[in-house]
């Protein structure tokens, strides 16, 4: 039946006419004796029972639910995938395309099985057994699901929605209590069976409890650490796995890293015909007008094509970010508890594909409770291997948009982090004098005595050399600035910098430091990493949450987020500059007083600019229900989530600071927003970048 009606405007008369023909099939094929149908329509969502008359407002006034293109709940069946004639892309539609799944994961044991080659090996068996599953129906009768079909659709849906496994288990007995036809598994072990051979699974490798060491390949059989000695067991602990009378002791690892291993998931995508074309998307349909849109248009990509023409020179080659940040797992503040997941996301894809969920692969979950810190590198480890031999000879990898046989290889461009993560990563102490990455052993930093930590300004280097601002001696720090700015540390400087540095891992082990260095990073055992010329990245939404936590807690002076405090005016005295808001000693000294800032609020001013955050309206899907962080009465905005930081420091903190402060104090601050707004839009021009840095240092020089 052609649908194509249903993609154009709800005003046209075709869409009108399909509805009648959809009202019509409705009628005739899924209810034809009832007076009310589903309504299908974006509002109802199949859920409530409508008229006919009604159904037919509903979908004009709304649409139909958007991805309900085959009518199953008003009289259409399913495409069964055994009636496609092999026709691979419209067996990628179907629902259940078990068949084709098991043919592309056992690609060459199928081939054996027609005779081209010879032996049941351990895949043929995995093969075999899988393929007798997908032939069993579900239940005499059933023509949707198989066996291995409906048992990969429910491990899905526990694992999407976080069942247990006792609650899993009890389905399946309830299940197989209620309809004693239904052939499924009877226990969570033989699912989790299946799913491991469809090549799934992931592999647990033993960590000692300090992290100083994997009890993995020449130490797999290991049973005490090299390093500090600690057991690899956990001593004392016996169970009763079958029976009581059957006791007897098993060993508990003290930490355990989970491997998610990278090579097999990346042949995966190449697997279904769809993905793999879009795999070539950066090369063949990306626009190339000098825009940024995608990480191929940026220099760090444009570069590593320069330095290793053999990677580039074919498009399917995979293009690798890494991130990793610490998460607690519990959902409990209660509990400190701090795991870490390495996610590596492939950027050959489209950017709108980038960046999506199923696309995120998870390579290692280490575990907690602490944060691994600098020992990252010896969790890292397994993920490093499979890194270097994607980038020396490649795997052999069946490509099915071309239904040919190549050998892939795969780089890593940069990782993704907060600033911490930043240091545990690089190997950058991201705390002291020297701070910043990016001008290393030239930072500025000043020491505040009173609040006791760094201080980093003399924003004025980035500035060109004739700007007004550098000869500027009253409105800064009461001198002139020629210094020019920092040059950035290169790869290959880093490296002879850290030639002969020894890594020393374990959190029983005193550490040694090259300066700011706390150990030489171990990404550089990947030959390619020292030529990268863009190798750590920072999440802006860490720093825009950061940025937009610091400005609402001194604009509206709430107590422990403010940056104006009684330590922060002392330390002016103390620097010599901003006169006019050091202490006054009042009453012979029994008395301090402080003198209010040009960005102070009175209580009538913070009522304003907490109702202008309270009150704005903001389209559906754009950003949460953000009034519930204000209490205009309270004077405070609290419990908002980084994207909500995001959407107000873009688009509402500007009107506020407007309607309520001197242009001296709302200038500064709309451009830091106009900054953060171009920054993340979906493209950029390449020279508007230029306009963009030298703005943004000329803004923290007015702030």
């Amino acid at each position: 039946m052609d649908k194509a009606w249903m993609k154009l405007p709800r005003y046209s008369p075709e869409y009108i006419n399909g509805v009648e023909v959809f009202l019509n099939y409705a009628y005739t094929k899924g209810n034809p004796q009832g007076v009310e149908i589903l309504c299908p329509c974006a509002k109802c969502h199949n859920a409530f029972w409508r008229t006919r008359a009604v159904v037919l407002d509903h979908l004009i006034g709304y649409g139909f639910e958007k991805g309900y293109d085959v009518w199953v709940r008003h009289g259409e069946g399913l495409i069964n995938p055994m009636d496609l004639n092999g026709d691979m892309d419209d067996r990628e539609d179907a629902i259940d395309d078990i068949d084709g799944l098991l043919y592309e994961q056992f690609r060459d044991v199928a081939q054996e099985e027609n005779g081209v080659g010879e032996g049941p090996n351990e895949d043929a068996k995995k093969f075999y057994n899988l393929l007798e599953d997908a032939k069993q129906e579900l239940y005499p009768g059933c023509k949707n699901f198989t066996k291995l079909s409906f048992t990969i659709r429910l491990y899905l849906l526990k694992c999407l929605h976080g069942w247990s496994n006792a609650s899993f288990n009890a389905l399946l007995v309830l299940l197989r209590e209620s309809m004693p036809q239904l052939n499924i598994p009877d226990s969570l072990n033989k699912t989790r069976g299946m799913i491991r051979d469809l090549g799934l699974d992931y592999k647990k490798i033993d960590v000692c409890p300090n992290d100083c060491m994997l009890y993995w390949k020449d130490h797999e059989n290991d049973t005490s650490c090299h390093v500090c000695g600690a057991p690899r067991w956990i001593e004392n602990v016996e169970g009763d796995r079958q029976l009581e009378e059957n006791k007897k002791a098993y060993k508990i690892s003290g930490k355990v890293l989970r491997h998610f291993p990278l090579i097999p998931r990346l042949q995966r995508l190449f697997l279904c015909s769809k993905t793999a074309g879009s795999l070539r998307w950066h090369e063949e349909e990306r626009s190339k007008a000098g825009k940024l849109r995608h990480p191929a248009d940026g220099e760090a990509w444009k570069d590593f094509d320069k330095c290793h023409p053999n990677l580039a020179s074919d498009s399917r080659n995979i293009r690798l970010g890494l991130t990793s940040d610490g998460f607690n797992p519990f959902r409990s503040m209660n509990v400190s508890h701090s795991t870490w997941p390495v996610v590596l996301i492939p950027y050959n894809f489209p950017p709108w594909w980038c960046m999506k969920a199923e696309y995120a692969m998870l390579s290692l979950l280490i575990p907690g409770p602490q944060s691994p810190g600098n020992n990252i590198d010896v969790y890292l480890q397994p993920l490093i291997e499979e890194l270097k031999l994607l980038w020396d000879s490649g795997v052999e990898t069946y490509d099915s948009s071309l239904n040919q046989t190549f050998q892939m290889r795969a780089a890593l461009l940069w990782t993704i982090s907060d600033f911490p993560g930043y240091a545990m990563l690089s190997g950058w102490s991201t705390k002291g004098k020297l701070a910043c990455p990016c001008c290393n052993y030239n930072t500025n930093s000043t020491y505040l005595r009173y609040s006791r930590k760094m201080c980093y300004m003399d924003h004025r280097v980035f500035l060109p050399m004739d700007h007004e601002y550098r000869s500027n001696t009253r409105a800064f720090n009461g001198r002139k600035e020629s210094r020019p700015p920092p040059t950035l540390l290169k790869g290959k400087d880093t490296l002879e910098l850290l030639e002969n540095f020894n890594n020393v891992f374990g959190k029983m082990q005193t550490k040694l430091t090259n300066g700011p260095w706390k150990k030489k990073s171990i990404f550089f055992e990947l030959s390619y990493w020292k030529h990268n010329s863009l190798r750590h990245n920072l999440d802006v939404m860490h720093i825009e949450k950061n940025i937009f936590d610091n400005i609402i807690g001194t604009l509206l002076d709430i107590p422990g987020k403010t940056k104006d405090h009684e330590k922060a005016r002392f330390d002016l005295q103390d620097m010599g500059i901003r006169k006019k808001l050091h202490p006054k000693e009042t009453n012979e000294g029994k008395n301090i007083m402080f003198s209010k800032a040009c960005f102070s609020m009175t209580p009538n001013e913070k009522t304003i600019f907490c109702g202008v955050l309270k009150k704005a309206k903001i389209p559906d899907g754009c950003a949460s229900n953000i009034s519930r962080c204000v209490h205009v009465v309270e004077k405070k905005i609290y419990g908002y989530k980084s994207h909500d930081a995001h959407f107000i420091l873009h688009y509402l903190l500007q009107v506020a600071v407007r309607s309520t402060m001197s242009n001296q104090v709302s200038h500064p601050l709309i451009r830091l927003c106009s900054f953060f707004r171009c920054l993340c839009q979906k493209v950029i021009d390449v020279g508007d970048l230029n306009i963009l840095q030298s703005e943004i240092t000329e803004t923290l020089c007015q702030l």
